[in-house]
C-alpha cells in the first residue's frame, strides 16, 4: 500500500481509514452558518452507515443545520506527547430524519442537557483526512540532516 504525503508532511487518509476513525470517537464539533456567521458547537453523535446522527431540540442554533442546509463536520485525535494524531473532515448535507423511531434518537448520544425532540442526519458528502505521525516526522528529519 503506498503511503501519500501532502505537502505539510501528513499522511493523506483514504475515505475508508476516514469511516474507521469517524466512527471510534463520539464527540465532534459541527460548522454551520447562524446569522450569515460561522458557528462551531460541539456535538455528540454516532455513525449510521453512510450519515451521522446527533440529537438536538427545537429553538437551538443548530435549527440552521437542520434545514436541508451544508454543513462542516470534524473530528480528531490528538496526543501532544508523542506529536502525533489525526483529523477528519465531513461536509455534507444535514436535516431532520423525519418519523425517527424513538430507539433511534435515544440511542444517539446528546453532549447537554435539556429537550431532546429531533434527530439530525448528515450525508457524507465528501470526506478527507490527515494523519500527523511524530516518527514518519522524525525518521524525514534525520533522513535529512543525514544527507
Amino acid at each position: 500500500m503506498t503511503t501519500t504525503i501532502d505537502r505539510n508532511g501528513l499522511q493523506v487518509l483514504d475515505s475508508d481509514e476516514c469511516l474507521r476513525l469517524l466512527a471510534t470517537v463520539s464527540i465532534g464539533r459541527i460548522a454551520i452558518s447562524s446569522g450569515a456567521l460561522p458557528v462551531i458547537l460541539p456535538i455528540n453523535y454516532r455513525v449510521d452507515g453512510d450519515r451521522i446522527l446527533f440529537r438536538t431540540g427545537s429553538g437551538t442554533k443548530l435549527d440552521a443545520a437542520t434545514r436541508n442546509a451544508v454543513v462542516a463536520f470534524e473530528v480528531d485525535h490528538i496526543d501532544p506527547m508523542y506529536h502525533s494524531g489525526w483529523s477528519v473532515v465531513v461536509t455534507g448535507i444535514a436535516a431532520d430524519v423525519e418519523g425517527a423511531a424513538d430507539e433511534a434518537i435515544w440511542s444517539t448520544p446528546r453532549w447537554a442537557g435539556g429537550d431532546v425532540d429531533r434527530l439530525v442526519a448528515i450525508s457524507i458528502n465528501q470526506i478527507s483526512g490527515r494523519r500527523l505521525d511524530g516518527d514518519y516526522l522524525r525518521a524525514a528529519a534525520d533522513l535529512h540532516d543525514s544527507a
